[in-house]
């Protein structure tokens, strides 16, 4: 069953934000190369550019599970740690969410 992980990742400053979008494209690449990853999206936003939209599906939560621990020791993890995320994973038929 899909795995899909919506929602924002929601930085403090503007300068962490650009810290976040200069990672971004590396952290995006290394991702969508997975096996399992279907879809990878992460959007800064114009009206509030402390904000970032994301949208992820995974085949199945195994494939998810192993994005999550692939991800758990880069730099991206490193550099975002404390970056507070308000996200929400689900399991689904193939639906977007």
């Amino acid at each position: 069953m899909t795995v899909y992980l919506s929602g924002f990742l929601l930085c403090r400053s503007l300068e962490e934000a650009d810290r976040v979008a200069a990672l971004l494209p590396e952290h995006i690449r290394l991702t969508r190369a997975e096996p399992g990853c279907v879809r990878f999206e992460v959007w800064r936003s114009h009206a509030d550019p402390c904000r970032f939209a994301v949208s992820e599906s995974f085949r199945d939560r195994a494939a998810f599970t192993a994005h999550q621990a692939r991800a758990a020791d880069t730099i991206w993890a490193r550099a975002t740690k404390g970056v507070p995320r308000d996200y929400v994973i689900r399991d689904g038929e193939d639906q977007l969410p």
